[in-house]
């Protein structure tokens, strides 16, 4: 079972770079697949901490490097022009305009993914808890920067 675990981490992690590297930077594309990271890696942090899945240190390593990385690159897909894209609907004009903020805002994320991989989560509970800490940065982030779907 503990192998499964660490093969779906790889997996997510190795989805996650081949659609950046196939997305042209700075495009709806490149962030979507970006975004993506995240959210298999969070996926995965989540089935450890609901105990859907055993915990596996490796896995919830591979996670939270994954989260790390990606926010550190995550701000620089937002160039100056790329806010006119039509197709990506969800991304608010208020990125452009509080750039600083958005960059600070990422770089927090990956500074806490940073600590709870140098203080890695013992057990479920633990990686639940820095779930919810890595979350607070996610949903704080999406509740001023991103435009809900109707």
């Amino acid at each position: 079972m503990r192998l499964k675990v660490i093969a779906a981490a790889v997996l997510v992690a190795g989805m996650g770079v081949t659609s950046v590297f196939a997305a042209a930077e700075g495009t709806h594309d490149a962030r979507v697949a970006l975004m993506k990271k995240v959210g298999g890696s969070a996926g995965v942090l989540a089935a450890i901490a609901k105990g859907e899945k055993p915990y596996d240190a490796d896995a919830v390593k591979a996670a939270l490097t994954t989260i790390s990385e990606t926010a550190k690159v995550f701000p620089d897909q937002f160039k100056a022009g790329t806010d006119t894209n039509a197709k990506d609907p969800e991304a608010s004009p208020k990125i452009w305009e509080n750039m600083d903020d958005f960059k600070a805002r990422a770089a927090k994320l990956g500074t806490d993914a940073d600590t709870l991989v140098a203080q890695l989560p013992a057990d479920a509970a633990a990686v639940g808890a820095g779930l919810k800490v890595l979350g607070a940065n996610c949903g704080g982030c999406h509740q001023i920067y991103r435009i809900k779907k109707e």
